[in-house]
């Protein structure tokens, strides 16, 4: 089938604009993420309600977006999901460009939320079918890596627009002129880039699959020599390996929500809440400092992580940032009145989540059946952000910042439990596993 050649296939043009299309959408889905946390300071809010609002619209619209777009890439593709969510960009840059009110901020921002839900969660599924089996861990670290640059770029835009002109209204337009190169990068990659094979194969439209295969990944081979190809890969190919353990779907379930709530919650509470609530001032550069602090932690784990098991970089980097979170709580009397020992925990604990972040992402798209594969990647990711996120954000409103720094870490200690059962109980997904082997799934007959 070419669904195995494409695993086992090298690296092809087709694969570099994969992965530009998809490094690129992981940027935009964190630049357009943290546009809440600026968004607080773009015009006076005296509510507590609001405040908390405008902070929440990240999760309730992000999680929307992935809810629609979870089952529309199984049903439609995950190509033509990613048509939709650029066309939905397009028209929220416009908007928010143009917002010069809480009231048209929040439906424009709620579009581009919309879409870079229904983005990430796409790019989490199909990266997982499009790529080679040996590039497959390399290029989806790379990719969320990505997520930190988006963030870098978004708080260098707003400090230096609100340092150029002391003007929030400047910030807010500088945000959402920076869409435009960002959108025309993303739209060219995508239209050169392929429909995963994988799924056409698994929605049974092998001819159409084998056409996409020999357009994109061969040059001038006919459908009949593909075919033949496909009965040499079936009995040369090594499609997986030896399976010790085969998790059951609640399993899967149990775990991918537990590590995706530690995340979601747990790295937006310190980053993106924590500013606004606490010190506003700092905010652009605690989003801006741990997102270069992540990008590092990426680009060691992106070149070197594919060699590495998955479970042992979940459960490591899980029992280090539960560590750092309570040592950060014991110690609030000595960080909040020392600005130079906030930064080294901020560095600290972002050393750790950095590594998380992308191995739990990585999990999140790999261990499921490619027929639900956008499916069940979208349900753990909208219980933890569109959920739990949303309720934690109003919750935590009056806290006190050392109940606030507690609740995060209790939250990070439930991401620590499902790496625990996923050390004991789990299947080794990363190492050049193919993805056969990791969504313990059978290839369609031929």
């Amino acid at each position: 089938m070419s669904s195995k050649l494409v695993e086992e296939g090298k690296w092809t043009s087709a694969h570099t604009w994969t992965f530009i299309a998809f490094s690129v959408g992981m940027l935009l889905e964190a630049y357009i993420y943290g546009l809440a946390a600026f968004a607080t300071a773009w015009y006076p809010i005296t509510n507590a309600f609001l405040r908390s609002t405008v902070l929440a619209w990240a999760p309730i619209w992000l999680s929307v977006g992935i809810l629609f777009a979870g089952p529309i890439s199984d049903r439609l593709g995950r190509k033509t999901t990613f048509y939709i969510t650029m066309a939905l960009y397009a028209i929220g840059a416009i908007g928010i460009f143009f917002a010069y009110t809480y009231y048209l901020v929040l439906p424009f921002m709620a579009m581009l939320l919309f879409a870079a839900g229904g983005e990430m969660n796409t790019i989490m599924a199909a990266n997982h079918e499009l790529m080679p089996s040996k590039y497959r861990t390399k290029t989806m670290y790379w990719e969320i890596n990505f997520i930190n640059v988006g963030g870098v770029l978004l708080a260098i835009v707003a400090i230096a627009a609100t340092a150029a002109y002391y003007s929030m209204i400047f910030q807010r337009e500088m945000i959402g002129f920076t869409f435009v190169p960002i959108l025309i990068i993303l739209i060219y990659s995508r239209i050169k880039m392929p429909e995963s094979v994988r799924w056409l194969e698994f929605k049974g439209r092998k001819e159409e699959a084998a056409k996409v295969y020999s357009k994109y990944y061969t040059s001038n081979m006919s459908i009949s020599s593909i075919s033949k190809s496909d009965t040499q890969a079936s009995s040369t190919v090594n499609i997986g390996g030896s399976m010790t353990r085969k998790p059951s779907v609640a399993l899967r379930l149990f775990v991918t929500t537990a590590i995706s709530t530690a995340n979601a919650v747990g790295f937006g509470l310190m980053t993106y809440v924590l500013g606004p609530y606490y010190f506003p001032s700092l905010t652009p550069y605690i989003i801006l400092i741990a997102n270069i602090v992540g990008f590092s932690m990426g680009a060691i784990l992106g070149t070197l992580g594919f060699m590495w098991s998955r479970i042992k970089v979940l459960l490591i980097s899980s029992i280090g940032v539960v560590v750092v979170t309570y040592i950060i709580y014991v110690l609030v009397p000595e960080w909040s009145t020392n600005i130079i020992f906030f930064w080294f925990l901020l560095v600290a604990l972002n050393v750790f989540v950095g590594i998380n972040y992308l191995g739990e992402d990585a999990l999140k798209g790999e261990v499921w059946p490619t027929k639900h594969r956008g499916l069940y990647t979208a349900i753990p990711r909208i219980l933890s952000i569109g959920v739990i996120d949303t309720i934690a954000i109003y919750y935590t409103a009056s806290f006190s910042l050392s109940q606030y720094t507690l609740f995060n870490a209790l939250i990070w200690t439930v991401g620590l439990v499902g790496a625990i059962v996923w050390w004991y109980r789990g299947n080794e997904t990363g190492k050049g596993v193919s993805l056969t082997e990791a969504s313990s799934e059978v290839l369609p007959a031929q």
